[in-house]
């Protein structure tokens, strides 16, 4: 059973040259929207985490040249359009692909016909992640099944990082496609999700999703992962991936490369969830070579959330004399990860691996 209309975090406006998006930085508490019609609110969406997830990134983005299109068609504004989209989030590779794939496609064309071509090509772009990360999903459901044969009936424990869900992407998400589609295709599932420190996308958007899908879950403590792992409570970790190197390297919202040494240490299978658009063909060396954002010290020293009237506050946790690091991603390397989920069906975490789908 695959839902015919599964729920989007992006879908069109009224307005042709306009989209809505779920406004992130409010979930839980509250569930608003988003218009972005202009190159600078597309930027400034993606620059303060309105939207947020390597493959929603990247189609948000391509509206972005579109809408500088719909304003300037010129060269040089299709110049700054792909400079300004480019600089808002360094480390989700998508974000580049997407752009290229825009700037390829308006290149080559008249100024006066570039503005319906990326229209049109920006609707394509958003329906494309709907498809793969369903075709990602249905190849993550034998991972469940399997594991679900040896269970005799008692729910698959998956452990999850962050949010690589709809929410990280048009429709399905990444390492929840799997378990969506078997949630929804009777496999009982039960989903381990940490808090992800210090934006908190575990426990904000994650549980968020998860309820609203109706999918059992549990909220725990980042540091809790080990002793889980260790008690034999999980049955295979499932992440997503904001960048993958052509060896199989991960980058993932910091706190991945813990969850990863856990599991390598217990034996429970580690797999990343990605569609190819993710793939950097550039880089070899994750560790060294993937660049690693830096995100604001008060994300880590200040944390929000509801007061018991319902209103949404934020407190400062750190002395005020303390300052405060935010790396905002690690790198998980290769041999920690036991396999790889993309739309074009499951492969080995190395390069040999992944030169099976790459295509020219």
């Amino acid at each position: 059973m695959i839902s015919p209309t599964p729920k989007r975090s992006l879908w069109p406006a009224k307005d042709p040259r306009a989209v809505v998006v779920l406004d992130q930085t409010r979930l839980p508490h509250r569930v608003q929207t988003v218009t972005l019609r202009s190159l600078d609110d597309v930027a400034r969406a993606i620059s303060d985490m309105t939207v947020r997830g390597a493959p929603l990134i990247g189609v948000t983005a391509a509206y972005g040249m579109a809408f500088a299109m719909a304003m300037d068609p010129s060269n040089a504004s299709l110049a700054r359009a792909y400079d300004v989209l480019f600089a808002t989030r360094p480390t989700a590779v998508n974000l580049r692909w997407a752009l290229d794939v825009m700037r390829d496609l308006l290149a080559p064309l008249p100024p006066a016909l570039r503005h319906e071509a990326a229209l049109r090509k920006a609707h394509e772009v958003a329906e494309d992640d709907v498809s793969s990360n369903l075709a990602l999903g249905l190849h993550g459901i034998q991972l469940l099944q399997q594991v679900a044969a040896r269970r005799n009936g008692q729910p698959v424990r998956i452990m999850t990082h962050c949010n690589a869900g709809r929410l990280a992407a048009v429709a399905w998400g990444t390492a929840t496609a799997p378990i969506y589609l078997a949630h929804d295709n009777g496999i009982p599932v039960h989903v381990w999700v940490s808090e992800t420190r210090p934006r908190n996308q575990g426990a904000s958007l994650t549980a968020w999703e998860l309820a609203d899908h109706g999918v059992p879950h549990t909220v725990f403590a980042d540091n809790a992962a080990g002793h889980l792992l260790q008690r034999g409570l999980v049955d295979l970790v499932i992440v997503g991936a904001d960048r993958v190197t052509r060896r199989g390297d991960v980058a993932n919202k910091i706190g991945t490369y813990l969850k990863a040494l856990a599991a390598k240490a217990h034996r429970v299978p580690f797999h990343v969830a990605f569609p190819c658009s993710t793939l950097d063909w550039t880089l070899d060396d994750g560790v060294a070579s993937i660049p690693i954002e830096e995100r604001s010290a008060r994300e880590v020293t200040h944390v929000s959330g509801t007061d018991p009237r319902g209103r949404v506050v934020t407190v400062r946790v750190a002395p005020m004399e303390s300052p405060a690091r935010n790396d905002a991603f690690d790198v998980t390397p290769a041999k920690l990860v036991t396999g790889f989920i993309t739309e074009r069906g499951l492969c080995a975490a190395n390069a040999r691996g992944l030169r099976s789908f790459r295509r020219p």
